[in-house]
C-alpha cells in the first residue's frame, strides 16, 4: 500500500485495482489490511488515503453479503470516520464546496446521520476565526 504515495496516476490505480482484486476473494482480510495501514500511517496524504477508502468502498460493496456483521459494523465506522476526515481536511482550503456538499445532507424532517454532524462540527472548529 505504500506505492499509493507514487505520484504517477497508473500506479496509483494499479494499486487501486489490486487491492479490489484481492478483496474479492479475501474482503474481510483487505479492509482489515487497509484499515490498519490507514491507522499506523495517520499523516497519509489525503490524495493517497482517498485511493485506500476507494478501494474500501469497492471491496465493501461488491462483497456486503459475505462480510461478518462485526466486520462490517467496524469498517462502516472506521470508512466514515476517515471520510468526514478528509472532507474537513479539504475544507480547510475549500470550505464553501465542502460545506455546499455537507448540507446536501441535511433533509427537512429527517435527523442527520451522526458523521454528517461530526463533520459539519469539525468543519466549524477547524475554519472558526
Amino acid at each position: 500500500m505504500d506505492a499509493t504515495t507514487d505520484k504517477d496516476p497508473l500506479v496509483q490505480e494499479q494499486i487501486y485495482n489490486a487491492l479490489c482484486y484481492l478483496g474479492e476473494s479475501e474482503p474481510e482480510e483487505i479492509l482489515n489490511s487497509c484499515d490498519e495501514y490507514l491507522r499506523q500511517h495517520d499523516k497519509l496524504a489525503y490524495p493517497h488515503r482517498v485511493i485506500i477508502l476507494k478501494a474500501m468502498e469497492t471491496v465493501v460493496r461488491n462483497n456486503i453479503s459475505l462480510l461478518d456483521k462485526s466486520t462490517a459494523k467496524e469498517v462502516i465506522r472506521d470508512w466514515q470516520q476517515a471520510a468526514s476526515n478528509v472532507l474537513v481536511a479539504v475544507g480547510q482550503r475549500f470550505i464553501n464546496k465542502v460545506m455546499e456538499e455537507v448540507l446536501t445532507k441535511f433533509q427537512p424532517g429527517i435527523l442527520p446521520h451522526y458523521f454528517v454532524m461530526q463533520t459539519f462540527a469539525n468543519l466549524s472548529v477547524s475554519n472558526g476565526e
